[in-house]
């Protein structure tokens, strides 16, 4: 569909860069999700080198009641952080994986409600670092759900196949 406010030979390669930006978008991202989380799960392999272990291990330890401690946690997660990251490198298990990516997730956000004072230096207005750390991760959730929403084969696409004049009436006829 031609953007009457450019000119052809502009038209035509932003037409070309859009293409583009949707034939890569998807794996650009999927690949970048996978990358953060190899990353941040391989470092918590190594005592220290995470700046998340601590405010990890403490929160698993208030949601399992005590019943699982840092040295079982931290290794638990640097693997299913790390498995995570994998399965989104290599494109396989999607499903798989981004169940995993989502219930962790759901942990990663725990410490804004088990520990606001610490996530937050004026509740709910202004996070801590480690409050901008956990929410920053609402991003990640996003990129996980475009992802989630190409394991049925489905894609970008550069172009809608009709007009927005189209898609009205043909959700009115809905």
């Amino acid at each position: 569909m031609r953007t009457p406010d450019l000119p052809q030979p502009l038209d035509r390669l932003d037409a070309r860069i859009t293409e583009t930006l949707a034939r890569l978008g998807v794996p650009v991202l999927r690949m970048g999700l996978g990358i953060v989380f190899l990353w941040f799960g391989v470092l918590k392999f190594f005592p220290g080198l995470s700046p998340a272990q601590d405010l990890a291990a403490r929160t698993i330890e208030a949601i399992t009641f005590g019943i699982v401690g840092p040295q079982v946690s931290l290794p638990v997660l640097a693997a299913w952080e790390t498995v995570i990251g994998i399965g989104l490198l290599s494109g396989r298990f999607l499903r798989a994986t981004l169940f995993l990516l989502a219930v962790q997730m759901v942990g990663t956000l725990m410490p804004l409600v088990l520990f606001p004072a610490e996530t937050f230096s004026r509740f709910p207005f202004a996070p801590t670092l480690e409050g901008q750390y956990i929410i920053k991760n609402v991003v990640l959730i996003g990129a996980a759900i475009v992802v989630g929403a190409t394991v049925r084969g489905g894609g970008l696409v550069p172009e809608p196949p009709f007009s927005n004049e189209q898609a009205g009436a043909e959700a009115i006829r809905r």
